[in-house]
């Protein structure tokens, strides 16, 4: 028994949909593995620990910070900029404070430019690993611990980067579940206190 044409096209154009669907789903987690992998679009590397090697040469860095619309926290860096060697361990701090009168969540997206830069910049350790809950006035320092990979000198793009820019993008996102659950007890007990 042959299929009509009408349910063979109508067959074809179902798995067309589903199939741009799986690929749409797919397409961001791929595109970040992918620029994680290669550096690509700024991404940075992540290290276990400092350099093997601290070259003689110097390499500025550069601190930038920004928030997503609609985000209430202020944010900025600590420090604006600072030299140092190529493989020597650096630590900056960033800001932020919570001017709101409720706890808020956020995590920071970040990336480095120039582009090429971004497979030599190592992160050891960061808040961006981690999503961030700030109290009603708040107010943290947060460490970033990085180098930049000697090998930055040698690659044929790489060599010519003088100044490197670390940007991070804070946006606000929902507070974890026991984070949520903790808060609305603490709101009972105080209307319960109230009473």
């Amino acid at each position: 028994m042959s299929m009509s044409p009408k349910r063979k096209t109508l067959i074809q154009l179902v798995s067309v949909v589903v199939f741009m669907g799986a690929m749409a789903w797919a397409a961001i987690p791929l595109y970040n593995w992918f620029c994680r992998v290669t550096g690509y679009g700024g991404y940075t590397n992540t290290a276990e620990g400092d350099s093997d090697t601290i070259l003689d040469k110097t390499i500025k860095v550069r601190f930038d910070a920004s928030r997503e619309k609609g985000m209430p926290w202020e944010f900025k860096p600590v420090q604006r900029e600072m030299e140092l060697k190529i493989g020597e361990t650096g630590l900056a701090f960033y800001e932020a404070y919570n001017p709101t009168d409720r706890p808020v969540a956020g995590q920071a997206a970040y990336n480095v430019t120039p582009y090429t830069a971004g497979s030599f910049f190592a992160k050891i350790e960061c808040f961006c690993f981690t999503e961030q809950v700030l109290q009603p006035g708040e107010r943290v320092q947060m460490p970033v611990t990085f180098f930049v990979d000697p090998e930055i000198v040698t690659d044929r793009d790489g060599k010519f980067v003088h100044t490197i820019t670390l940007s991070y993008t804070f946006y606000e996102i929902d507070l974890p579940e026991d984070y949520a659950a903790l808060t609305d007890a603490q709101a009972e007990a105080i209307n319960t206190s109230e009473r």
